[in-house]
């Protein structure tokens, strides 16, 4: 007798085996309220071939996907976008590092419009039309900081002569010095010392003068960067509000509310960053220029205006001109200046973090010491000088932006959300202590209310 029969027989059964299983899925799923769930794409029709002579069960396989741990997956999704930004934050500073003299020039010129744009505001106000205002602002301010350079160059080439004996005779002090300190310095020792330092000069006669036609190139190019940020400064001054506009206009229209916002409290941040810093750095040209003054160190007009303009610097820039201020009163005026010196600095600097810097600038541009370092030394290797200088009011600003959009964001969240009604409702409102206190004196219907809405 033929197999067949008995093939489709089996077959048959196993069919309704299948059929009566799945009615009673159906029965159980209309019993929970639930819409019966889809086959999965692991679990094919059935077909001949799924039956064989033996009855076999068939091994279900977990989606790879949920086969992955959880930790794992997230780890994934954020080292991708991790890698996005790294990539675009390189091309980011491979673009800058390309175009440097342009966007030092623009960072001056937005530094020197926080620090003016008051002045051209005030005239306004007492009637100047803006493009006087402007005007009289930015020249008024690039005269006195030329008449600041002038007077430095002006100080230092008419007491050269005079600094050069000087220091001589210091260099002379201070050898006898050494050879009758307890330190055990021999003439032989110093002999050394000084001709070491005669034999690197002479080896490197070529690097020095290389170095001397590449300063000519600095020149040329620090005096390009200087128009540039006085043209940029001119126009930033007269028509500022219009660049932002324009742009706003570049934002994608979703996140421009949240930039229109972010932009007056990043522009307050720098604008009190600036005005803190020079008032800082004022103060600390006065008092250790004077404190140098009455210890007959020479040039301490000099000296205190580099210290002025090294304090736009965080940390190293105090710590450059304190160490300048201290080696010109060793060498010209002996050990015991040199130490009363350093003591002057040490007092002014300790006044200044303790007390100028928390009182003028306040939690504006409050950051934390950690981060001024790290984003000083990482502006210093990216730019620089420069970049050293603008680090610190950049992560100022950026923590700025960065604070509101969170809390902007947050509240359109709480603000398109849908309200919560009934018992709900009374739970999550906020109650005022002014309306707890006359529920609690008046507990009529209007203390009923929430109770019977719900």
């Amino acid at each position: 007798m033929s197999r067949v029969p008995g093939w489709l027989g089996r077959l048959g059964a196993g069919l309704s085996e299948m059929s009566e299983r799945l009615d009673e899925r159906r029965v159980e799923v209309e019993r929970e309220g639930a819409e019966p769930e889809p086959a999965s794409p692991e679990a094919p029709a059935p077909s001949p071939e799924a039956f064989p002579q033996e009855s076999m069960p068939a091994v279900q396989r977990p989606d790879p996907a949920h086969a992955v741990p959880w930790g794992v997956r997230v780890a994934a999704e954020a080292g991708w976008r991790l890698l996005v930004l790294a990539g675009t934050l390189w091309v980011l500073i491979r673009v800058i590092s390309a175009v440097q003299l342009v966007v030092m020039a623009f960072v001056v010129a937005l530094l020197l419009t926080a620090l003016l744009q008051p002045t051209v505001a005030r005239l306004k106000r007492a009637g100047v039309p803006g493009g006087a205002a402007t005007a009289l602002t930015a020249i008024l301010g690039f005269v006195v900081i030329g008449l600041m350079g002038w007077f430095v160059t002006w100080q230092v080439m008419a007491n050269i002569d005079n600094l050069s004996d000087q220091v001589q005779g210091g260099i002379d002090d201070l050898r006898r010095w050494l050879l009758n300190s307890p330190f055990h310095v021999t003439d032989k020792q110093i002999n050394g010392i000084a001709q070491n330092l005669r034999d690197a000069i002479g080896n490197n006669t070529d690097s020095i003068t290389s170095a001397g036609l590449e300063g000519v190139t600095v020149v040329v190019e620090a005096l390009t960067g200087i128009l540039l940020a006085f043209f940029s400064t001119l126009f930033l001054l007269y028509d500022g509000r219009r660049i932002w506009e324009w742009t706003l206009k570049l934002v994608p229209a979703a996140a421009r509310p949240g930039v229109a916002g972010a932009g007056p409290r990043a522009w307050a941040t720098l604008t009190a960053y600036v005005r803190g810093t020079v008032i800082v750095a004022l103060i600390d040209a006065i008092f250790i220029g004077l404190g140098i003054y009455f210890l007959n160190v020479p040039m301490a007009v000099p000296l205190a205006v580099f210290i002025f303009l090294f304090s736009f610097i965080p940390l190293v820039g105090a710590v450059a001109s304190g160490a300048l201020a201290v080696v010109v009163a060793l060498v010209t005026q002996g050990v015991f200046a040199a130490v009363m010196t350093l003591v002057v600095v040490l007092a002014v600097q300790q006044i200044e973090g303790h007390i100028l810097q928390p009182f003028i600038l306040g939690r504006a541009v409050r950051v934390h010491p950690l981060a001024v370092v790290l984003s000083v030394a990482a502006g210093g290797m990216v730019a620089g000088i420069g970049g050293a200088i603008v680090a610190v009011p950049l992560v100022a600003v950026t923590n700025t932006v960065v604070g509101y959009l969170h809390t902007y964001s947050r509240e359109q969240t709480l603000r398109h959300a849908p309200r919560p009604r009934g018992a709900t409702a009374s739970d999550v409102a906020p109650v005022t202590a002014a309306a707890a206190s006359g529920a609690a004196q008046e507990p009529g219907p209007a203390a009923e209310a929430p109770a019977a809405d719900a």
